[in-house]
């Protein structure tokens, strides 16, 4: 895992929210139970996110929370980085205090071009990026499936 729980939490909501109607309000126990989230996780991550001003939340029975952005200009870094901060991807892959290109481990060579392939595709990978791959994963699945089903009622 390059992230941590609440960060994947987050993605997932994310999708699931550029998935709603735009300007639709999404209540937080509708998309916990549709990703399998527990929802009083998930309403902290998302609060805390609305904080940072990724997401905008509304009070009441038609209250939830809806994207600020476009998901095309919200990037899994955005998300990473609001709950996580980046400190993890600048420590020593060893756990050295001091690891630098003077004074490397014997992993600091590798760590640091995994590490740069990472927030690489942090950066430039979008919540619509992600969309679209569920959405492609999800006909190649269902493809078969009616496939099968024409196949059977012949």
């Amino acid at each position: 895992m390059i992230y941590s729980r609440s960060a994947e939490y987050a993605i997932r909501a994310f999708v699931h929210l550029s998935q709603a109607p735009e300007g639709k309000y999404v209540m937080v126990k509708n998309i916990a139970k549709e990703e399998g989230i527990p929802s009083h996780f998930l309403a902290k991550i998302l609060q805390q996110l609305a904080r940072k001003g990724l997401l905008r939340s509304s009070k009441g029975p038609t209250g939830g929370f809806v994207l600020i952005r476009d998901p095309k200009n919200v990037t899994l870094m955005d998300i990473v980085e609001a709950l996580d901060g980046l400190g993890d991807y600048e420590k020593c892959a060893s756990g050295l205090a001091e690891c630098n290109d003077k004074q490397p481990c014997g992993m600091h060579d590798s760590w640091d071009a995994l590490r740069s392939r990472i927030l690489s595709y942090l950066k430039k990978t979008s919540i619509a990026d992600i969309a679209e791959a569920l959405e492609e994963k999800r006909r190649l699945i269902e493809k078969p499936k009616k496939s099968r089903t024409a196949v059977k009622s012949r």
